[in-house]
């Protein structure tokens, strides 16, 4: 089995993106979790978006023995490590994918990184992961009154 999640492709873009208004609607009627897969230093940067749970992704794909890029390493270096463990981050995604039987909506800073936390967490058995088209760039474009690129 490889270690890489489903294929890259726009269909398979279209079966795993949820647009930030249906993510943010689920997420009111408790039906889903949000999930900021940004690095530390990013969220301290840019700005924290409001009622996620944070699990930063190169810290997760790391735990679990995926080979990270350079970029993907050096912005792993850059910030501090949480105290995560393997079991601290499935014990979380367990209580929220299952016992909350709540959707997993992984959010990044542009969409990308939130595609393969969606693809990587479908792989491991997580049916109900899904990612928020646009990630943070569309939060602030919302939140400055603008429409939604696209």
């Amino acid at each position: 089995m490889s270690s890489r999640p489903a294929v890259n492709t726009p269909a398979a873009h279209e079966k795993l993106e949820i647009s930030l208004a249906a993510a943010t609607e689920l997420c009111q009627l408790d039906l889903g979790t949000m999930i900021d897969i940004r690095q530390a230093f990013e969220i301290e940067m840019k700005g924290a978006l409001p009622d996620t749970v944070h699990i930063p992704l190169f810290e997760v794909k790391q735990l679990l023995g995926h080979a990270l890029s350079e970029d993907e390493q050096d912005a792993l270096d850059t910030g501090k490590p949480s105290p995560m463990d393997v079991q601290d981050f499935f014990t979380m995604i367990n209580q929220l994918h299952h016992a909350r039987d709540n959707m997993l909506l992984f959010i990044c800073n542009s969409g990308r990184r939130s595609l393969y936390a969606a693809q990587l967490l479908r792989s491991m058995g997580y049916p109900k992961a899904l990612s928020v088209a646009g990630g943070f760039q569309a939060w602030k474009q919302l939140q400055a009154g603008e429409p939604p690129a696209g």
